[in-house]
């Protein structure tokens, strides 16, 4: 109790408090950088008695810590929010903010932002919000075929952002023609912090996604380019695959081809045989018929010469008679 009461009579020292002359809500915090262990206040100026919620959003826009209060009769309020725990998943090191909204002046509301950091120490730790945009896109695409784009937005390594039409206000694309085409009322998110659009490319060139992402008060950019083509790769790879099954079908068509004339040539080696096999045979019917006619003239002639001397004879005699 002694270091909080320390603490308290230390606030107006430590802090400089965040005032509007046009409005009656006064805020500060007792720092503006911690680490854990250490308390925060927060306390200010309000109307007499009037409700005040108090509100704790860790850096992906989460409320970590939600408290309601009751300025006194003069409208001030000093109020203990939380002490920081040791840093974890549910409560990293980054830029929190505290807001502070009246119930009785039309929702008012002020916010401060504050560094939960490792070590508070002769050290000045900046108190400032970054956000990272980072967009994912493919290298290339077809003309009239749709692709997905994605974008991440982070604030001190946590996913921020659910509504894709306001983060994204300004986002747009660069068309290979030069003209400027506005995307952010295409967006859809996927989850906290992850936004998709599916857009479809109807020239060829290069287009460049240039996202622009704000949030609170904070603006980042990032881009990436795709190359848009007649064709993409996954048209060439259907090319190829369609390829490859025609000259499959081609190569069956041959080894069939092969196997026929394979057939065919022992069809001709077989007709060659039965062919050699009959000119031996007609060769040796022509020898026979050879001899079968020297024998058959060798069996004529001695009957025709016979039949010669028989003529000779007649006409010797004929002769003779006359």
């Amino acid at each position: 109790m002694n270091a909080k009461i320390l603490i308290l009579l230390l606030i107006p020292l430590l802090t400089v408090p965040i005032q509007d002359g046009f409005s009656d809500l006064e805020i500060a915090t007792n720092s503006r950088v911690f680490s854990e262990d250490q308390p925060l206040f927060v306390y200010g100026k309000g109307l007499p008695n009037e409700n005040l919620i108090i509100r704790l959003f860790a850096p992906d826009e989460t409320i970590a810590r939600f408290d309601q209060i009751t300025a006194n009769d003069e409208g001030a309020f000093n109020h203990f929010l939380i002490t920081w725990p040791s840093s974890s998943s549910s409560f990293p090191f980054g830029t929190y903010t505290v807001e502070v909204i009246s119930t009785e002046q039309n929702g008012m509301s002020k916010k401060i932002d504050v560094k939960f950091t490792s070590t508070t120490e002769l050290v000045q730790v900046p108190v400032e919000r970054q956000i990272n945009t980072l967009v994912f896109a493919p290298e290339t695409a077809a003309v009239n075929n749709s692709f997905r784009v994605f974008v991440q937005t982070t604030s001190d390594g946590l996913l921020i952002g659910t509504d894709s039409s306001k983060l994204l206000e300004t986002t747009h694309v660069h068309l290979p023609s030069g003209r400027v085409e506005k995307l952010s009322d295409s967006f859809a998110t996927l989850h906290q912090g992850l936004h998709f659009v599916d857009y479809t490319p109807r020239e060829k060139g290069t287009f460049v996604f240039h996202v622009v992402a704000f949030s609170q008060g904070t603006i980042s950019h990032g881009s990436a380019a795709t190359l848009v083509q007649t064709q993409d790769l996954s048209g060439i790879s259907d090319q190829i695959i369609e390829l490859n099954s025609i000259l499959g079908e081609t190569s069956e068509e041959l080894d069939t081809l092969k196997s026929e004339v394979q057939e065919f040539g022992s069809t001709l080696e077989s007709a060659s045989s039965n062919i050699d096999a009959s000119v031996a045979s007609v060769s040796s019917s022509v020898l026979n018929i050879e001899e079968a006619s020297s024998q058959l003239n060798s069996l004529l002639f001695p009957i025709v010469a016979s039949i010669g001397i028989i003529v000779a004879l007649q006409v010797t005699i004929l002769a003779r008679r006359r």
